[in-house]
């Protein structure tokens, strides 16, 4: 099993994130995930949400991926709040759904991020780096890439850094 899947975590499906991701995976290599079409609710200390659709898509994730490569637009100098979400709810896997969090061991995590700039702040990638640390990920890289002035195009320089990124995988 050497395949990866993109987690797309964007409040716009067919965003600039969607469009980053596009581009990502030009050659159609990976699988993608739209967070957004999924019913994921926030942390609960009390599981609250267990039967929504997280742990069920994890299951897939760790049984069918190797390496996981989370898309993400930075809102307010951070990841966007459905991928948090999502992130929060790794919490599961060290409560209640610990065997499922022991297979995430040994798996690779990557992170594409976007702006309209090329202005990523220091720290960005913090949360990514600690939590592949955390769960026992290999943790490959990231890189961010950003829109033309009128925002309808990657910048040639993000382009070839995505080009760059993807030979990760």
């Amino acid at each position: 099993m050497k395949k990866t899947i993109i987690i797309q975590g964007s409040s716009k499906s067919y965003g600039n994130t969607n469009t980053v991701i596009n581009y990502l995976n030009k050659d159609g290599n990976f699988d993608i995930i739209d967070l957004k079409t999924k019913n994921i609710g926030p942390f609960d200390y009390e599981f609250k949400n267990k039967e929504d659709d997280f742990i069920p898509l994890l299951e897939d994730i760790i049984n069918k991926y190797d390496t996981i490569v989370f898309a993400t637009p930075v809102y307010w100098y951070s990841m966007s709040g459905i991928l948090k979400d999502f992130f929060d709810r790794m919490s599961d896997l060290l409560h209640y759904k610990k065997e499922l969090g022991r297979k995430m061991r040994g798996k690779n995590m990557a992170m594409i991020s976007n702006s309209g700039a090329n202005d990523l702040k220091q720290g960005f990638t913090m949360p990514f780096i600690e939590s592949a640390n955390y769960l026992g990920m290999n943790y490959l890289g990231d890189t961010h890439s950003w829109f033309t002035e009128d925002g309808t195009n990657i910048t040639i320089e993000a382009k070839d850094n995505i080009d760059t990124f993807r030979k990760l995988f």
